[in-house]
């Protein structure tokens, strides 16, 4: 069973740049499409990028411009440059495969957690 572990979250100031990762352990991404989700207190978890295994991207409307994600299938990690972050991207971020974002069967890791603020 596959494991996925975020890492990369702090706090920044608005402006500022992050990189998260997620590792897998204990399988590969496959052929799957993979996304990064995050999720502000009192609010629901939304999908902030995605990836399929050949490299298509898509982004939420909010994001776009300022995040990049990225695969290394070599490595098992995803990525998630952000630049020009804003205090509105404070949330804490998880990655998943996006069947499980999609169908809602599935299970989460504790992400990472993400301040900008001055």
């Amino acid at each position: 069973q596959v494991q996925l572990v975020e890492s990369g979250g702090g706090l920044v100031q608005p402006g500022g740049s992050l990189r998260l990762s997620c590792a897998a352990s204990g399988s590969t991404f496959g052929n799957y499409i993979m996304g990064w989700y995050r999720q502000a207190p009192g609010k629901q978890r939304v999908l902030v990028a995605s990836i399929t295994n050949g490299g298509r991207t898509e982004y939420a409307d909010s994001v776009k411009g300022r995040f990049t994600i990225s695969r290394d299938n070599a490595k098992n990690t995803v990525y998630l440059q952000m630049n020009k972050l804003k205090p509105e991207d404070t949330a804490v971020y998880y990655c998943n495969f996006h069947t499980v974002y999609i169908t809602g069967r599935g299970s989460w890791g504790q992400g990472t957690q993400v301040t900008v603020s001055s």
